[in-house]
């Protein structure tokens, strides 16, 4: 795991922020709620392979 991952997370967590931030303050509550929820799972789905090697590694030890 390197530090580009940790850069790419950063950056859609100020994405998702500042697109929340607006959506908010135009009123569109519910949207930024589903904007906030995209982010998270855009997140996770960078993360998927990450856990997986670290889950068979872990396995690999027993």
């Amino acid at each position: 795991m390197g530090f580009d991952i940790v850069l790419k997370i950063a950056g859609v967590g100020l994405i998702v922020a500042v697109l929340h931030q607006i959506l908010s303050k135009v009123g569109r509550e519910e949207y930024a709620m589903l904007t906030v929820l995209a982010g998270v799972v855009i997140i996770i789905m960078m993360l998927l392979p990450q856990l997986t090697a670290l889950l068979d590694s872990v396995q690999g030890l027993f």
